[in-house]
């Protein structure tokens, strides 16, 4: 039998149609053991042949000029016959598809006559026109397969989603749709509830997207139980911190967004981008707990106990942070409380801002012979105000480079501690407001105008600065991006 794809769950209610104007309907044939016949000797029907013998088909080629390629593939393959004539009305009959690559409008017309006589459906390559039905890009997880079609109009925006499912999924998602097919067949000898089976494909569902190695031998038991308790008090979730990068959804890591697309309740910071936030599963509960500095913020020990609230509910609950969970954030507390609850957690890094700018620069943070070191820090301490324990000595090292974070509003003192502590006033220093973000500001100076610069362009977003000799390339950008900037008022010299 033919399987169509559906917007539905398994078991979910009818409540009526989810789609209006299918561009086409979306079809699994299943080929084992059936005739599928091929007119036409070239690498484009080699393909076609391979797609058919991989799914089982008895595949039949007729081609009075054969390639190399598809001779050699049916000589490996007994299923794949050659007929080495055109092809004809009778040789139709039987067939479950037809495919073929012809070059003219009446040989098409002839062969989808013959086709359709004969009740077969039939794909004429490239020629959509005289097809019944089109091949889309596949991905192969064999017994998962998912295809993606665009109606003709974009085949290389099929491939390019094709290649970011093909990143999206884990390698050892096929083994666990194998052992599926196992498992159904052992649920169906047991009298399990409705409602324990569909929470059962859920957590079968929620593992196998976030799996690292096969299904192994107690895990029926173990997710039955689990379906079975549903969120009832002592059933135990999870927590993962996950980085959302500085800005760009694109620098947004697989690991990240498998997190994303498995969590049942997301929690996330004010300085993720929104289009990271809607990477997530549609059914996910999204909760804000924004903290913005100078700001009305969400109060840490509230986003704690939220945290383990909601993990000890048996649900799996992402922390979204902006750039990595570990640079400058608060994940040591939430990971401290959360083991103190007994609740697994784990953590999944994410580009920082510094990194995000740097690469936007195109300039090494730890340039040869001009920076030795590379430091990180605040210049934000839990009152607002610059830090009082700063190392001036390591800050003021002609030979390191330096990056702050959370320096706007503290940017005049810190500049000045650093000119009173010794460092040359022409030092290049620069801001970067929203990194790798489309809207993305680059102020440029030194440490002893940046702060002047910085003060009247008045930042908004998100900021990182640098510090040192490593930065001068940066104020060599070419003319036309120099000059985008200086027309957006984001160049200010």
């Amino acid at each position: 039998m033919n399987e169509l794809f559906s917007t539905r769950s398994e078991g979910e209610e009818d409540h009526g149609p989810l789609m209006r104007d299918l561009a086409c309907l979306p079809v699994f044939f299943a080929l084992a053991g059936k005739k599928v016949v091929l007119a036409g000797g070239s690498n484009a029907i080699l393909w076609k042949a391979e797609l058919c013998q991989a799914a089982g088909a008895e595949v039949e080629v007729y081609s009075e000029d054969t390639c190399p390629g598809l001779v050699a593939f049916a000589s490996r393959h007994p299923q794949v016959s050659l007929v080495s004539r055109r092809i004809e009305p009778e040789n139709f009959h039987g067939a479950t598809l037809a495919i073929a690559e012809v070059e003219n409008a009446a040989e098409a017309t002839r062969l989808q006559a013959a086709a359709r006589t004969a009740g077969v459906a039939v794909n004429i390559i490239d020629k959509p026109g005289f097809s019944d039905f089109q091949f889309g890009a596949i991905v192969d997880r064999s017994p998962l397969v998912i295809g993606i079609s665009t109606s003709g109009g974009a085949p290389k925006l099929a491939q390019a989603l094709r290649g970011r499912l093909e990143a999206l999924l884990p390698r050892e998602i096929k083994l666990w749709a194998q052992t599926a097919k196992v498992w159904r067949e052992r649920m169906k000898a047991l009298d399990t509830p409705l409602k324990t089976r569909l929470r059962f494909w859920e957590l079968f569902s929620g593992r196998a997207l976030a799996a690292r190695c096969a299904p192994r031998d107690g895990d029926l038991a173990t997710l039955l139980a689990e379906a079975g308790a549903g969120t009832a008090v002592g059933v135990t979730g999870s927590v993962a911190l996950v980085g959302a990068g500085p800005g760009d959804p694109e620098l947004l890591t697989l690991k990240a967004l498998r997190a994303l697309q498995s969590a049942d309740v997301i929690l996330y910071d004010d300085l993720v981008a929104p289009a990271i936030v809607e990477m997530a599963r549609r059914e996910a509960e999204k909760i804000p707990v924004g903290k913005r500095g100078y700001k009305p913020s969400c109060r840490q020990d509230h986003i704690v106990s939220q945290l383990v609230a909601l993990a000890s509910q048996g649900k799996r609950v992402v922390r979204l942070k902006g750039g990595d969970p570990m640079i400058f954030g608060r994940a040591n507390e939430e990971i401290a409380a959360l083991r103190a609850a007994g609740i697994p957690v784990e953590v999944v890094p994410g580009i920082t801002a510094a990194l995000g700018a740097a690469a936007m620069l195109q300039v090494s943070l730890t340039e040869r012979e001009k920076a030795r070191r590379l430091q990180f820090i605040t210049a934000h301490a839990h009152d607002g105000k610059l830090p009082g324990d700063m190392d001036w000595r390591a800050l003021c090292d002609p030979r390191a480079s330096t990056v702050v974070y959370m320096g706007v509003k503290t940017l005049e003192p810190l500049a000045g501690l650093l000119l009173a502590n010794g460092m040359d006033p022409s030092t290049p220093a620069l801001l970067v407001e929203r990194a790798t973000c489309p809207d993305e500001r680059r102020i440029f100076g030194t440490i002893g105008n940046l702060a002047a610069k910085v003060a009247e362009a008045e930042p908004a977003g998100p900021c990182v600065i640098f510090i040192g000799e490593s930065f001068a390339p940066a104020f060599s950008l070419p003319r036309t991006q120099v000059k985008l900037e200086a027309e957006s008022g984001a160049l200010a010299r």
